[in-house]
């Protein structure tokens, strides 16, 4: 069937990208595009963006943007449709897209929503032949676009938004109600109030047409306390029109048979040649599996585990290359790990995309912990490249790897280790594992083999996309 669809983010690879947010923004739109579906990105033209976008056409405007005027440059980048919002009195900022020198800018509510007011009225008005059926908001900067759709006429688009993140929401004090430009009459607790002030994300989830999610199994987590933030209720109160849509990894870019060396599913060699170089670059001497944590440094991702749990592994013969950075108490901590076992666990603070290519192809195993993980890309990752995934049972991470159990073993079916719940123990036990399946070479060939022919990139999920968006126009 097809259709058009315009999706609103604050982030977009190949323009900008702080998180997994830009990752899904940027493939969308050439997943969709085989299955009939023309999709265009909405971003603010953020300051290193706007020399990009200085020779292309306005194809929208809007004299008083809050405070300013606004205007849309059409034009393409690496293959991705791009609409750019230049307004340079909310984006022509030093920084990144939510903060400065000085930190969070303090006017990120309104920033946002005049980004989700231009994306619904260009929904809702379209630009010259160019009329979306279907708008894709994302997570809580584009929040608002479905609710002025509701609230303001919605010239017969549909709206969907996609629930990356839902730690972020949003929040903006209640007396921005008509600075925002949203109707008093919607302030009460089943639609835009929210704690006593506003939710650009519970905007979102209160009036689109359809919530997605980035897994089936955070979809569901999402309606339970420990999981959903304080909105729990909402998505709960609408798990009709709730669904979970894995992301995909860009397999043209992870792809083990463009490494150096080179290896695929049905010739293997490449990789131990890969984690010869890996262990020789790092200095390390490792007779059992090498594991890698390539990973932000906080406590979702569950890193404050990693001191507890290493020294037994490395005992067992183990070995740990950690690439990441993010909270110092962590990054010090991670230090202390490769001081305490010269040789066997290795540490790069930082993040270096040509070095986790390395890591990948190289290691053994990938080790996320994670405490909530809405998709995750790492161990998605880590399959393509036959890198074990061992994984806590949470959010896209269950969803993705098959853990290795006597009746997946036996069925000849896992993929990886999985663990719950996400403490110390359970952890533990999850590399002790991993340490006896190594110790059978034949078992983890098999293992290998099923991870590196899992599917992991964007054909089944920009299906599932299509099926939704034309569920909706019916």
């Amino acid at each position: 069937m097809g259709g058009l669809v315009l999706s609103v983010a604050s982030e977009c690879v190949p323009l900008v990208k702080t998180g997994g947010l830009a990752d899904v923004v940027g493939a969308l739109p050439g997943a969709l595009a085989p299955v009939g579906w023309d999709m265009r990105v909405l971003l603010p033209a953020y300051r290193a963006l706007r020399p990009r976008a200085k020779d292309w056409p306005v194809v929208w405007e809007e004299a008083d943007l809050w405070g300013g005027p606004g205007r849309v440059l059409a034009g393409e980048v690496e293959g991705v449709p791009l609409l750019l919002l230049d307004a340079p009195h909310l984006y022509d900022r030093e920084g990144g897209p939510y903060s400065g020198p000085q930190g969070e800018h303090p006017d990120n509510a309104i920033r946002f929503a005049a980004l989700s007011w231009v994306g619904a009225r260009i929904a809702r008005e379209g630009l010259a032949g160019w009329k979306p059926d279907i708008l894709h908001a994302h997570d809580w900067q584009a929040g608002f676009a479905p609710a002025y759709l509701a609230y303001h006429g919605n010239g017969g688009v549909k709206s969907v938004i996609t629930v990356h993140n839902i730690a972020f929401q949003g929040w903006a004090p209640a007396h921005l109600l008509g600075v925002l430009r949203l109707p008093g009459h919607a302030y009460h607790p089943e639609a835009l109030e929210y704690y006593g002030g506003i939710s650009s994300l519970k905007a979102g989830l209160v009036t689109a047409d359809w919530i997605t999610t980035v897994s089936p199994g955070y979809a569901a987590e999402l309606m339970r306390p420990e999981f959903g933030m304080g909105l729990q209720g909402v998505i709960a109160a609408r798990g009709s029109a709730v669904s979970g849509i894995l992301n995909g990894v860009d397999t043209g870019v992870w792809d083990p048979s463009r490494e150096e060396p080179a290896f695929d599913r049905k010739a293997v060699a490449g990789k131990a040649a890969a984690r010869a170089k890996l262990c020789e670059e790092f200095g390390l001497e490792v007779p059992g599996p090498l594991a890698i944590v390539v990973s932000r440094l906080t406590d979702q991702k569950g890193i404050d585990l990693l001191p507890a749990v290493i020294p037994e592994f490395v005992l067992g013969g183990g070995g740990l290359i950690v690439l990441g950075s993010g909270d110092p108490g962590m990054e010090a901590a991670m230090r202390t790990l490769a001081a305490r076992f010269p040789g066997r666990v290795a540490v790069r603070i930082g993040y270096d995309e040509a070095m986790s290519h390395r890591l990948f192809a190289g290691a053994d195993a990938v080790l996320v912990p994670s405490r909530f993980e809405p998709c995750g890309l790492t161990q998605m990752y880590g399959l393509r490249y036959g890198t074990l995934p061992v994984v806590s049972l949470v959010g896209g991470l269950g969803d993705t790897v098959i853990g290795a159990t006597p009746a997946t073993l036996a069925a000849g079916a896992a993929t990886g280790v999985t663990f719950h719940p996400v403490d110390v123990l359970a952890f533990g036990q999850a590399l002790a594992q991993l340490l006896e399946l190594y110790r059978q070479p034949k078992l983890w060939a098999k293992l290998r083999a099923n991870a590196m022919a899992q599917p992991v990139g964007w054909e089944s999920s920009a299906a599932a996309y299509a099926d939704l968006y034309e569920r909706l126009i019916g």
